[in-house]
């Protein structure tokens, strides 16, 4: 069996959210590597992470890591006083943290650091209606664009609400539907400005530049080297069940692609 990911450009079975967490933070992690290695001298790439608790997340989907902490309780008296009540086990749901990971260039040439450039991929809690994720990542989203620095945000998933900075309404103008979206503002530019990547699902994922600093020339990330690397990385062609049926919510004849993609390859 083949070891590379069997898709020209984004995997689509990679969008399954038992899977996602694990692929968000190998991608990431492989964008950061990828950055540094071009980023002249006196600039860093870092990886910071968003931190927060979904307490709705059974209700809209997306389910946290949960603990269980147990411990014996006391026996109660009854109302009248006389009888006692058995002592009953004490549980408490201890909710872990969410953790969506995200990049920062820094200028460090001199004292301190100055951001320069944000990217996100963005997750599913990003993407989901009247989530504390979603709340807390359009807050952000909104002070970036009015700010000094340079937001860059990468959406891979099918599934959720329209997230990125440009108005739908706005992207439908310039083409009707697309299956992946990169968006970048530029410091500076007014709110309704955007340079935006439409993919297609059979298409390899584009080389962006990401700008830094006026006085220095953007660098080039290439996004599908990124996502083809993080498919090693995790080992996903042991973890994939080709067979089954592709868990991103495609429109018909994406479907049908994806099916005869994977049968071309022996994996159906």
């Amino acid at each position: 069996m083949s070891v590379a990911n069997p898709f020209p450009g984004m995997n689509p079975y990679l969008e399954d959210l038992a899977l996602w967490g694990d692929v968000h933070h190998t991608l990431i992690s492989v964008l950061r590597r990828q950055l540094n290695r071009v980023l002249p001298e006196g600039y860093a790439a870092l990886i910071q992470e968003r931190v927060y608790v979904e307490r709705d997340g059974v209700r809209q989907g997306y389910l946290p890591d949960v603990a269980v902490s147990v411990r014996r309780g006391q026996p109660h008296p009854s109302s009248g006083g006389a009888a006692i009540a058995d002592a009953p086990v004490h549980i408490e749901i201890l909710t872990e943290p969410l953790r969506e990971p995200f990049i920062e260039i820094y200028s460090v040439r001199h004292k301190g650091r100055q951001l320069v450039s944000v990217i996100e991929i963005l997750s599913p809690t990003n993407k989901t209606p009247n989530s504390t994720g979603r709340r807390l990542y359009l807050r952000k989203q909104r002070d970036l664009l009015r700010s000094q620095t340079h937001l860059i945000e990468v959406d891979l998933l099918h599934a959720g609400a329209h997230t990125a900075f440009p108005p739908a309404e706005m992207l439908r103008r310039v083409r009707p539907s697309w299956d992946y979206l990169v968006c970048l503002h530029r410091a500076g530019w007014g709110g309704a400005e955007a340079d935006v990547w439409f993919i297609d699902l059979p298409q390899p994922l584009p080389r962006i530049a990401i700008p830094l600093l006026p006085s220095d020339p953007d660098v080039e990330v290439h996004l599908q080297a990124a996502l083809d690397e993080t498919y090693l990385e995790g080992q996903y062609h042991q973890v994939i069940d080709y067979a089954a049926e592709c868990p991103a919510p495609l429109p018909s004849a994406a479907r049908e692609w994806v099916y005869h993609l994977l049968r071309e390859k022996g994996l159906r």
